[in-house]
């Protein structure tokens, strides 16, 4: 009994955490209708912050917590209102996602720049060693204040919203913005009154728990993924339920990690560690699964500034003639360890790819692409076991079937619901089922990652020797370039066009008679077998991978450099397989390894402006149109081949090379607009009847209008002439600059 008494007062103090923490989500969510993964990662901020401010510079605790609380915390959210959040308007929900997620990576990026994750630090409780005596147990005077701020902001934030005129103004502004608008409500006060509250009590959670942690930066970021479930039990919208879930979430967590020991279960004990973990998600499951369809429908579609460009058969083939070429060379000129890392790049472009049917194409948010690679990466090592290629095949087909089975909850999921589902299917992947230990299936002995680690060996294809990293490279290339056809065929056939069907309009589809649901079945089967073949293609490249691959997080970066490049778009999965798979930037910049996340973030905050993608909003209208130009096209064609040459014989060195592609690349756009300007009739503009020059250039450069030029002008614009004896009385025939000489 006294260990239950204990579960349950540290249960009601963690859920008195994410309850505080829910509460910012959901207030954000209600009033501004962007939900906000970055929740966590500004905790952590904020947390790091406090431990600056009075452990490191020794500033009392009182001026720490105003300094964090009342100034930097709102003033934070105040920053991300106007410079990012306004941007949004006119978006779709997964660009609006994608933005919070941009901020979540470089703020993660940034706290770990900023304090060496290698120097150990430490966060203790409010007032240290003081407790009280409740129900025979001693409880801290940290856990009571937990407890009584949880209690207050529950009740404050239910006043605000809707009690006082800035509540309403906040709710109104976000069920319908313009009729806010025409009843005098400035959306820009409520909004930033939202993010400057949301993001303190973001502050205050992170400030809390951080003595209940390992004081990290990642830990506390994923404090957020807890809180899902509370905000999702509270349907987004209603604080008290928010609290409740908190508190049933925190005893549910504090229980599992109470009584799902060894101790108790010899036997499932170390099979159930990690599930004690994954409560919360599998809460957050269950709670998205069991609440009412209509309650989960998210917002009602609208027009957005997003499009989804049809491929040519011509571009298609060009890319991917580009891809293996572009291959060829960089297998021969790369240094053996810039190859042999490299040679990765593939696996992610390959993940990469398969977000642009399920989420580009059909807009259906998932977060757990990268978990499906594990699982694909799981099939290869155990069932391609001597390089059998039928390892790529079993992971196609194990990975398809688990994702329709994901998919059949989610058919009455979309938006961010939907997107919660797949993140919780994703994190109970990498908190629980991939470190499992070894168990029996019948006859059949299976530890998913040999306890740690997966080993592969390289694809053993009849006739094609691909052991050598430069062969591998090549192989992947290939690889990559077909499966981009594949994607371009199934845009431009009927399925393709289903799915954009099916984004555009859900219920316009069902009203014309398509089945949607086998439509979403088909989709996630397809994108997971191909994020599997990612998996596989990524563990021959790499040659050993653990259950770290393929964390929650780095399934960000993967999405999140798709959305920057372009969702749609074949070249956003080359895009990301260079940013994650190759040390590119780790070479330019080896003194700043947080630098890539950085990026990304700082990338993936711009979309409110380009919500396309750079892809779609740049380089296609630049590039595109020398298909049409074959002289250019073979002009820089030529080029690229001369530097090959040269670079092969040894006459210039890699740097001068690479320089020298950019510029045959770059220089394409500027090479169209000179041939247009070649080519088109030099044709002077025809000056009207009875002007001495254009209308626009008359009086201008020290020249004056003549007699005839005003009488020209007048004719030209139906005004009157001048009576004779005015013309007669005019002081010259030539007059400054205004109508008449005025």
């Amino acid at each position: 009994m006294h260990e239950f008494i204990i579960l349950t007062i540290s249960g009601l103090v963690t859920g008195g955490i994410y309850a505080i923490t829910a509460g910012g989500l959901t207030l954000t969510y209600t009033t501004t209708g962007i939900f906000n993964f970055a929740h966590g990662a500004t905790g952590a901020l904020a947390a790091f912050t406090y431990w600056q401010l009075h452990f490191d510079w020794g500033l009392p605790v009182w001026l720490s917590l105003v300094v964090v609380l009342g100034v930097l915390a709102p003033a934070f959210g105040v920053f991300l209102h106007f410079a990012i959040m306004r941007r949004l308007e006119g978006t779709s929900e997964t660009t609006r996602l994608m933005v919070t997620v941009a901020v979540l990576l470089s703020l993660l990026a940034a706290v770990m720049w900023i304090w060496d994750p290698q120097t150990p630090r430490n966060v203790v409780n409010f007032f240290p060693g003081e407790s009280v005596d409740m129900a025979g147990t001693r409880v801290s005077y940290h856990d009571l204040i937990t407890l009584a701020v949880a209690l207050i902001v529950a009740i404050g934030l239910w006043v605000l919203l809707r009690s006082t005129r800035a509540g309403v103004a906040m709710r109104a502004t976000v069920d319908d913005r313009n009729l806010a608008v025409l009843n005098g409500s400035r959306p820009e006060v409520p909004g930033m009154l939202a993010w400057a509250t949301g993001t303190m009590l973001a502050a205050v959670a992170g400030i809390l728990i951080a003595p209940k942690l390992s004081f990290a930066a990642l830990p506390l970021t994923l404090l957020i993924v807890n809180a899902y479930a509370a905000a999702v039990i509270g349907r987004l919208k209603s604080l008290p339920w928010t609290f409740v879930g908190a508190m049933v979430i925190g005893l549910v967590t504090e229980y599992g990690k109470g009584y799902l020991t060894e101790t108790r279960f010899p036997t499932a004990g170390p099979y159930l560690s990690g599930l004690s973990d994954s409560m919360p998600v599998l809460v957050l499951f269950v709670a998205i699964m069991l609440l009412p369809t209509s309650r989960l429908r998210g917002h009602a579609s609208s027009r957005t500034r997003e499009i989804s460009h049809r491929p040519t058969w011509t571009g298609s083939l060009v890319f991917a003639a580009i891809v293996i070429a572009g291959a060829v060379v960089a297998a021969n000129s790369l240094t053996p360890a810039d190859l042999f890392a490299s040679t990765r790049m593939w696996g992610f472009a390959l993940i990469g790819l398969s977000v642009i049917p399920l989420v580009g194409y059909a807009g259906k948010m998932s977060l757990a692409q990268l978990g499906f690679a594990g699982i694909g990466a799981i099939c290869v090592s155990h069932l391609g076991s001597g390089g059998n290629p039928l390892g790529l095949l079993w992971a196609a087909l194990i990975c398809a079937g688990i994702g329709v089975l994901v998919a059949l909850p989610a058919l009455r999921l979309s938006g961010i619901y939907l997107a919660l589902a797949t993140a919780a299917f994703a994190v109970m992947l990498d908190r629980w089922i991939f470190g499992l230990p070894a168990f029996t299936w019948g006859d059949t002995r299976i530890d998913l990652f040999n306890s740690g680690t997966l080993n592969f060996e390289r694809f053993d294809w009849p006739g094609i020797d691909i052991s050598s990293d430069r062969a591998y490279f090549i192989f992947g290339a290939v690889f990559f370039a077909l499966s981009s056809l594949v994607v371009v065929w199934i845009r431009r056939g009927e399925f393709g066009r289903r799915l954009l069907a099916m984004k555009d309009s859900p219920a316009a589809c069902a009203t014309i008679g398509m089945n949607h649901k086998l439509t979403t079945l088909t989709v996630f089967g397809l994108s997971a077998a191909m994020a599997g073949v990612g998996g596989g293609i990524l563990g021959g490249a790499a040659g050993t991978l653990s259950p770290v691959n393929f964390d929650f997080t780095a399934g960000l970066s993967v999405l999140m450099l798709m959305v920057i490049a372009g969702l749609t778009s074949p070249g956003a999965a080359l895009f990301a397989g260079i940013f994650l798979g190759t040390p590119l930037m780790t070479n330019l910049f080896p003194d700043y390894a947080q630098l890539t996340t950085i990026l990304i973030g700082l990338n993936g905050i711009a979309l409110g402006k380009n919500p396309n993608g750079f892809i779609a909003a740049k380089i296609r209208p630049e590039w595109e149109p020398a298909l049409r130009r074959p002289v250019v096209l073979a002009g820089s064609a030529a080029a690229q081949l001369a530097l090959i040459v040269l670079r092969f014989t040894d006459v210039i060195g890699n740097w001068p090379f690479v320089i020298g592609i950019l510029l045959a690349v770059i220089g394409i756009p500027a090479a169209l607009k000179i041939e247009v300007m070649i080519k088109a009739p030099r044709t002077e503009p025809e000056v009207p009847e009875g002007l001495s020059g254009q209308p626009e250039g008359l009086g201008l450069n020290g020249n004056r209008f003549k007699a005839a030029d005003i009488e020209a002008l007048d004719k030209l614009i139906a005004l009157p002439s001048l009576p004779a004896a005015a013309s007669a009385a005019a002081p010259s025939p030539i007059l400054p600059g205004a109508r008449h000489g005025a």
